[in-house]
């Protein structure tokens, strides 16, 4: 069972940057792709950003493309999600999800439907 552990969410004020890390329980998780979403009350669970399984592979959705950066490390057993001048609109509940979809491991996906494993969430609350 592969069990995933999101820290660093919080409260920020616009502008300010957080940094979100994911702890994945399974060494194989260096083959398996992962990305990071999120919820927004009222709203359905997006796509943010999303890295292949040798880190080579990125993608972000365009709401946040050139503000986030995905990364992975290898020696912790995490994926990162490191946040930079954020909105109000950034308000949500943030998830790290893997998958071991062949597809999604060589170059990375975005449909949620494709990663069978799930953290439990982090907050992280945008003020202006």
């Amino acid at each position: 069972q592969v069990r995933l552990v999101e820290s660093g969410g919080g409260s920020v004020q616009a502008g300010g940057s957080l940094k979100l890390s994911c702890a994945v329980s399974e060494r194989t998780f260096s083959t398996y792709a992962m990305a990071w979403f999120r919820q927004a009350p009222g709203k359905e669970r997006e796509f943010v950003g999303g890295i292949n399984w040798n880190g080579g592979n990125t993608s972000y959705a365009d709401s946040v493309k050139g503000r986030f950066i995905v990364s992975r490390d290898f020696a912790k057993n995490t994926v990162d999600l490191e946040m930079n001048s954020l909105k109000p609109d950034d308000t949500a509940v943030y998830y790290c999800a893997t998958s071991s979809d062949y597809s999604c491991r060589r170059y990375g996906c975005q449909a949620s439907s494709l990663y069978p494993y799930w953290g439990q969430g982090t907050q992280v609350t945008v003020s202006s």
